[in-house]
């Protein structure tokens, strides 16, 4: 006599039901870790991993009516920028068309002779920035070493490089470079965007 499988037909769905809950959850459970891990990697919701001091520069947003620039009275200060959109560092891509630009000329100009002895350079230059007056301050608390920062980028500078249009750009992001570096140092945070050649001798 053969036996008979005893099957009962209400536990088999039964357990099937159960397996495709817990897979259910399980498949839940890794999405939701996996959102977790990327919303923390990337930075939290708002994509800051740390507080952004109240204290640093902010850049200035450009309106839609312009106002007249500020001007001091004499013997004042300059009346300077207040910015209100925070970012993480100064090394965020900054759309020009969105922000108001500030332009900061350094009163005395630059001579110093040329890395290939041939001859010497002399320039005026002034700094663009994107950031509020904080940025203008930390230029004006820093120009000594600004200044010899600028005299060793320009030391440092071929003459024949410098006659072409290209050598004139490379010596601008050179110089943009050694600014931001040396306000990083200092102040913890850069900020200028670009150095432009107010007037420029080669000889």
């Amino acid at each position: 006599m053969s036996k008979q499988k005893s099957s009962d037909p209400a536990t088999k769905p039964k357990k099937g039901k159960k397996k495709v809950i817990i897979a259910l959850v399980a498949a839940l459970g890794l999405i939701g870790a996996g959102a977790a891990t990327g919303i923390y990697l990337a930075g939290g919701i708002t994509g800051q991993t740390e507080d952004i001091d109240p204290n640093r520069p902010k850049l200035v947003e450009r309106s839609e009516d312009p106002e007249p620039p500020a001007v001091a009275a004499e013997g004042e200060a300059p009346v300077l920028k207040e910015g209100t959109v925070a970012v993480k560092n100064d090394r965020v891509p900054v759309d020009p068309r969105k922000y108001e630009v500030t332009y900061v000329n350094l009163d005395q100009s630059f001579t110093a002779n040329l890395a290939d002895g041939a001859g010497f350079v002399q320039l005026g230059l002034s700094l663009s920035t994107y950031y509020d007056g904080k940025v203008v301050q930390n230029i004006q608390r820093q120009s000594v070493p600004i200044r010899s920062a600028i005299l060793m980028v320009l030391s440092q500078q071929d003459a024949q490089a410098l006659s072409t249009p290209q050598g004139k750009q490379m010596l601008q992001r050179d110089l943009t470079a050694a600014i931001n570096d040396v306000l990083r140092q200092k102040e913890g945070f850069g900020g200028v965007d670009n150095v432009y050649f107010s007037n420029l001798v080669i000889q």
